[in-house]
């Protein structure tokens, strides 16, 4: 099974309703000049590390909000954070650059990776993700992206962006 029919599996599986778009490969959210937005908020997605790499985040927020890294340490009450290795993020996520998304926790079934949710995206009915494969956006409501993380076991923080 490929990485998108996982991420089907396990949307049908816990009943989610979703919309599918297809389209050419996109990188970072600069490159998705693809005029889907009219199907909802695009998301970005960070993934990052502490200080020690004890702790790996999945930060999710709006595509035009800038991330300030010390602001979330602060929230999160850790060490300084960066952005993780592109070895991290296939060791955790089983994902490459370019196709980092929240549903990569399915692939996380240890449930190491925290899902960092700004709280802005809170009630939204269709958020975009890459289905672990950068040629697709899926768009799903904010509650459902949180059944699915809470499903995984993975932890939840929610922050201010």
């Amino acid at each position: 099974m490929n990485p998108q029919e996982k991420v089907f599996e396990m949307l049908n599986a816990l009943n989610i309703e979703y919309q599918i778009i297809n389209h050419p490969a996109v990188f970072t959210v600069e490159d998705m000049h693809l005029n889907i937005t009219q199907y909802g908020d695009v998301c970005k997605n960070l993934f990052l590390s502490d200080a020690n790499g004890k702790r790996h985040f999945l930060v999710v927020l709006d595509k035009d909000k800038k991330a300030d890294l010390r602001i979330i340490r602060n929230q999160l009450g850790c060490t300084r954070l960066s952005f993780a290795s592109e070895e991290r993020l296939f060791k955790y996520l089983h994902l490459q650059k370019g196709q980092v998304t929240p549903l990569g926790i399915i692939n996380d079934p240890d449930s190491f990776v925290e899902v960092v949710l700004d709280n802005d995206l809170a009630g939204k009915n269709k958020l975009g993700f890459h289905p672990n494969d950068n040629t697709a956006t899926v768009w799903i409501s904010f509650d459902a992206l949180k059944k699915i993380i809470e499903q995984n076991g993975n932890i939840i923080h929610f922050v201010t962006i």
